[in-house]
């Protein structure tokens, strides 16, 4: 069930009546209804691969008691490495398979052995990555003595299925969402207020600038062989901001409707494109599953507390090629994460990776020409490595890029290649003017008509530019 989908505007007011109006009396009642409706949400694509969440919740729940009250080390390491064989194998065996079977048979060929094999019809369970991703957090977690099991089989399994976040994220942590849903929750007209204002920005970067950059972005890539720098920059450009308008608009329609419904989840977009380097592009974006990857495999690596430079070298490029890994079962994901690595290791070894914490011109309303010039060169390297992640191939990355700088025609670009420009301007207008904000539909200095008229104007832009069938999201993939 989509988000932008005519049934999710159906199945969300029916749910929030029923969660405030039915089941509010009792805590317990609420976090069953929560966990039965988010299995229906997840189940409306395909009800079979309910079976792997339910079964990854089952045997992340009893592990976790389990490993709480063992004693002895070793046992808890075994308790543990059966979370992560059982967890890590099922988003292997569903996401991988056939990649490393058919990257094993080009490695053979490569040395002149032909060898017969067949791919398995494997589909990919819709959110495998994501809930995978938080259960393993719990049970890490819990071995870590950082939090304590849940007793309570319901409220665990809600957590892990809730359905704002279930199929592209934040990856929720335990310690911040399962609490949650153990503590009565009433309804806020405020909270629920400020959700409403983030679906609606959420909608409008996913309707409004994800979908319509999509098509101008999907032609200039599939057609890029024949096309002029003008053009294949634009491509680029384009493919940008739909990554951002539908992955950050999915993310702010998650936390709003989490809120709707009494919770909040961790912000996972920062305005990451008005960064100042790489390192904090890389704090501003998907911020879920990079502290995920800091936390887990990172830190546990020695990060950059390492006795070499050889080893912090080391321990970036691992996250960085796990992190491209995690997106997908395609070499160019990995490249993708190795480019990102290369263009984030001189921050490190200059130790200047955590310079800029704050919004960039803070009390400001333009940046300075040096601030300027930063952002310009950070979303320039950022838009070059999203380049691997949209190419069907690594050669069609290559390909397009030297279409960029080696290409007779230059400046052919058609006149309707430009009629998203304007949306992404209004839109980067918007978000900088409300870049120390969650989200920059708080209208706090406003009058009433005003934010009336401006909540008015951005529903009438998603009606006008919602087509008959609803995008999937791009994350669903992964």
């Amino acid at each position: 069930m989509l988000f932008n989908s005519l049934e999710f505007a159906i199945f969300l007011p029916v749910v929030f009546l029923l969660y405030w109006f039915v089941v509010n009396k009792n805590l317990r009642f609420q976090n069953l209804f929560l966990m039965l409706v988010s299995y229906v949400f997840y189940g409306w694509w395909d009800w079979r691969f309910l079976s792997l969440i339910i079964f990854s919740s089952l045997v992340d729940f009893h592990l976790a008691k389990r490993m709480a009250d063992e004693e002895k080390p070793s046992n808890r390491k075994i308790l543990l490495g059966i979370s992560l064989f059982v967890n890590l194998g099922l988003l292997g065996f569903f996401k991988y398979y056939n990649f490393f079977v058919e990257s094993f048979v080009d490695a053979f060929s490569f040395f002149g052995l032909q060898m017969n094999y067949s791919s398995l019809r494997i589909i990919l369970p819709v959110g495998i990555s994501f809930y995978t991703f938080q259960t393993l957090s719990y049970t890490i977690d819990v071995y870590r003595k950082q939090i304590e099991p849940s007793r309570d089989w319901i409220p665990f399994f809600a957590f892990v299925s809730f359905f704002p976040q279930l199929v592209a994220g934040p990856i929720e942590r335990a310690s911040n969402l399962l609490p949650q849903f153990l503590k009565n929750r009433s309804f806020s007209y405020e909270q629920a207020k400020d959700g409403s204002k983030q679906i609606l920005w959420g909608l409008f970067k996913k309707i409004v600038i994800a979908d319509t950059c999509a098509v101008h972005a999907n032609y200039i890539f599939e057609n890029s062989a024949t096309l002029g720098t003008g053009v294949l920059i634009l491509g680029a450009i384009y493919f940008s901001f739909q990554i951002y308008g539908d992955f950050s608009g999915y993310s702010d329609i998650a936390l709003g409707i989490a809120k709707l419904f009494g919770f909040n989840l961790m912000i996972n977009f920062k305005y990451p494109y008005f960064s100042r380097d790489i390192a904090e592009f890389w704090r501003r974006w998907h911020i879920s599953l990079s502290t995920w990857f800091r936390d887990y495999l990172y830190i546990p690596l020695g990060g950059s507390r390492v006795d070499s430079l050889w080893k912090k070298i080391r321990n970036v490029f691992i996250i960085f090629l796990v992190s491209g890994f995690w997106h997908g079962a395609n070499w160019t994901f990995i490249f993708w994460g190795g480019l990102n690595a290369l263009l984030i290791v001189p921050s490190f070894l200059a130790g200047s990776n955590r310079k800029y914490l704050g919004a960039v011109a803070e009390g400001s309303w333009i940046p300075s020409i040096k601030e300027a010039a930063q952002i310009l060169f950070t979303f320039s390297m950022t838009t070059l490595a999203w380049i691997f992640f949209r190419a069907e191939s690594i050669t069609h990355a290559f390909g397009y890029i030297k279409g960029i700088f080696w290409n007779d025609s230059f400046w052919n670009v058609q006149n309707y290649f430009l009629g998203s420009v304007p949306l992404i301007l209004i839109m980067l207008a918007i978000e900088w003017a409300k870049r120390t904000e969650e989200h920059p539909l708080r209208f706090n200095k406003w009058g009433s008509g005003m934010r009336f008229g401006s909540y008015c104007f951005l529903g009438y832009m998603i009606l006008l530019f919602k087509s008959n069938d609803a995008n999937q999201f791009i994350y669903f993939q992964f």
